[in-house]
């Protein structure tokens, strides 16, 4: 309902602009939107995180890519946009981190784990990535993955695991149980920077002075997995 009258607006403001219609007599104008519900998404525990994993990794005609994709979400937080935008280029394998390109155009470095960074590049390499701007995530016969892929994952998963179905987990279940762990052990500034927010129009005017950078997440992210990391390194 929120993008239909969105939509009706934005069709009524071309007629106004166009002359077609005074300001005045616009009726989309006066039709509210929807009050927005909040989420019901949340971060999951240790023990519901195991248990995905354990799942994805003991059924479907996939495991190995399943599992990835699991642990590229976990550990980036990120979309499945970002995740289905990378390409060999994307890799810097030197200072372990990739290139995440999701929504309003957003670019941003994303430190991993040097483990991830190895299958990523072991994924890549075994299913046919072979020039810079070729898709780094594919299926078995070497085609680039789409986000099909992710909704059967999530359907098997809930097959399984019945809360996975009841509650609707999908992937950006993922992105809420990192960015609250990160947010409780390192506080928000990291959290946010994770996250790869940059919008400011709802945050205070302290954010400005307490910005993380690229040592700061990489410092979380060792935590996180355990894994020494070489951005975190330097920082020491």
């Amino acid at each position: 309902m929120e993008h239909l009258i969105a939509a009706l607006r934005c069709i009524y403001s071309h007629a106004v602009a166009d002359g077609l219609l005074d300001e005045a007599d616009n009726p989309a104008l006066r039709v509210r939107k929807p009050r927005r519900l909040p989420s019901t998404r949340r971060g999951l525990s240790d023990e519901s995180m195991a248990a995905i994993n354990r799942v994805a990794g003991q059924t479907g005609n996939d495991p190995m890519l399943d599992t990835l994709l699991l642990r590229l979400h976990t550990e980036t937080a990120c979309r499945r946009g970002g995740a289905l935008a990378l390409t060999l280029a994307d890799l810097d394998e030197t200072q372990c981190v990739v290139l995440l390109r999701e929504k309003n155009d957003t670019v941003r470095w994303q430190p991993v784990s040097p483990t991830l960074m190895r299958h990523l590049r072991e994924h890549a390499e075994q299913r046919g990535a072979e020039t810079s701007d070729d898709a780094l995530l594919r299926y078995r016969s070497g085609k680039p993955l789409t986000r099909r892929r992710y909704d059967h994952l999530w359907h098997r998963l809930g097959q399984h695991l019945p809360w996975v179905a009841t509650q609707q987990i999908s992937t950006h279940w993922l992105r809420h149980t990192t960015l609250t762990w990160v947010e409780r052990h390192f506080g928000y500034a990291i959290a946010r920077a994770w996250a790869g927010h940059t919008d400011s129009s709802h945050a205070s005017a302290t954010t400005m002075y307490i910005r993380a950078d690229l040592a700061d997440i990489a410092t979380a992210l060792a935590a996180l997995t355990g894994e020494r990391h070489p951005l975190a390194e330097s920082r020491k």
